[in-house]
């Protein structure tokens, strides 16, 4: 190298500032896929747990008010925990992104579902190994899913893909698919991305009731970390 030359620096991601990295899955599927994990885990804790919700937090803090009202078949202390968890859960997620901005997206992305698949797995084998209903199991279990989900919201918000914006909620994609339509202000009148992900929380949410009705609580958990799991080793950058 000459006195004039400079090594080139990598391109750094628009989202981040962090160096760019579009090497595995892209992130439109990915998310799509954590999506469907979502439903699925709502299946879990909601059939499962005594009607709890540990990653759609506007519907638990429905059932907070419904528990708080005694409600039969509801429970605040369940409902709080999970509200608490999931808080923390974003919390540190958070301070995570605001620590670790020099990752690139795909870092910051494999980097949460490398921890949201431990916390699965953890969770999966505290139901295999003790009993559902077993008040130290369900506060375990609520616990352990409802940070992972907070976790995860806190990064993809960070990771700020269009249409994808969350993996736990529908309400505002629902609210934007019908405002933005032919039939709305006909601004967007196609949105694939919005439809694919009602589509996958969907189909998260009929899988994760069959497997709680069929099996037990273990079945679906594990393979909402595997999921986690696989996308820690495969997913991108890139949108």
């Amino acid at each position: 190298m000459t006195g004039t030359e400079h090594p080139t620096e990598p391109p750094r991601d628009p989202q981040t500032g962090g160096p760019h990295d579009a090497r595995g899955l892209r992130l439109v599927p990915a998310l799509l896929a954590l999506t469907a994990m979502s439903g699925l885990i709502d299946a879990v804790t909601y059939l499962g747990l005594g009607h709890v919700f540990t990653a759609n937090m506007t519907g638990n803090v429905v059932v907070l008010g419904f528990a708080a009202a005694g409600a039969p078949g509801f429970s605040v202390p369940h409902t709080a925990a999970s509200l608490v968890c999931f808080l923390l859960g974003a919390a540190t997620g958070g301070r995570a992104t605001r620590h670790m901005g020099a990752l690139s997206r795909r870092g910051l992305a494999r980097m949460t579902l490398g921890v949201e698949a431990l916390l699965l797995a953890a969770a999966a084998a505290m139901a295999a190994a003790t009993s559902d209903d077993a008040p130290a199991t369900v506060y375990t279990i609520i616990a352990l899913t409802a940070f992972a989900m907070g976790l995860r919201n806190a990064t993809v918000r960070k990771l700020a893909v269009r249409g994808l914006t969350t993996t736990t909620v529908v309400t505002m994609t629902l609210t934007g698919l019908a405002a933005d339509s032919w039939a709305g202000d006909g601004t967007r009148p196609r949105s694939p991305r919005r439809t694919a992900s009602v589509a996958a929380m969907f189909t998260g949410a009929v899988l994760g009731a069959v497997l709680v009705l069929h099996h037990d609580l273990a079945v679906p958990l594990l393979l909402a970390a595997a999921t986690s799991a696989v996308l820690t080793f495969t997913v991108s950058g890139r949108d």
